[in-house]
């Protein structure tokens, strides 16, 4: 339990408060940012997620485009569907281990990234989701180079969000905020199945 007393708090908040405002001040850039959501733990979609429904709370305009996930039915696809404001794309045919087809992976990847370079270039577009992008590259499903312009070339308001393990170096290095999630337990690992709302 706190000993500081009611005035050594205020005091102390009161200082806080004066060191954020003045670091507030020193930040006079406004553009859109590319964020990556990588590592080995769970909650980089759900974050950029998260992401969407506040950005579309704002009236922004959002657009996901999900790679390797496949047509399988999930609870965000549902959420979706109730906000006019996101664009959803499913760009994966499921699972690699669960397809078996580097051609057929690799063909729909192709096809996910050709529709998510015109929503990148699209000015009306405020945020971008490339869920899984890194899992498709790491997969050479994709090709880096390309991603890297059109990232770069995006309209300037336009910030990315891109998610999956294994994030490409070039990829970090190109970010303004890159957070790695790292997993310490997980109920899986407990033998606890994926759970609808958790998980999917």
């Amino acid at each position: 339990m706190s000993t500081e007393s009611e005035d050594e708090h205020r005091e102390a908040m009161k200082a806080l408060q004066k060191s954020q405002r003045d670091a507030r001040k020193t930040k006079t850039e406004q553009r859109g940012v590319v964020l990556v959501h990588t590592g080995e733990g769970k909650g980089k979609s759900s974050s950029a997620f998260g992401v969407a429904i506040r950005a579309a709370g704002h009236g922004q305009r959002v657009a996901i485009v999900q790679f390797i996930k496949g047509t399988w039915k999930t609870g965000e696809q549902e959420a979706f569907k109730r906000f006019p404001e996101i664009t959803h794309v499913v760009a994966g045919n499921g699972f690699t281990w669960n397809t078996q087809d580097q051609a057929g992976d690799r063909e729909a990847a192709q096809a996910g990234w050709a529709q998510a370079a015109k929503l990148i270039a699209n000015e009306d577009i405020d945020v971008v989701i490339l869920d899984e992008l890194n899992v498709a590259l790491h997969y050479k499903q994709l090709d880096l180079p390309p991603i890297l312009k059109a990232i770069r070339d995006r309209p300037q308001e336009t910030s990315v969000i891109i998610t999956g393990r294994d994030a490409a170096p070039e990829l970090i290095a190109l970010a303004d905020t890159v957070t790695e999630m790292k997993s310490v337990k997980h109920a899986y690992e407990a033998g606890i199945l994926a759970r609808r709302g958790i998980e999917f």
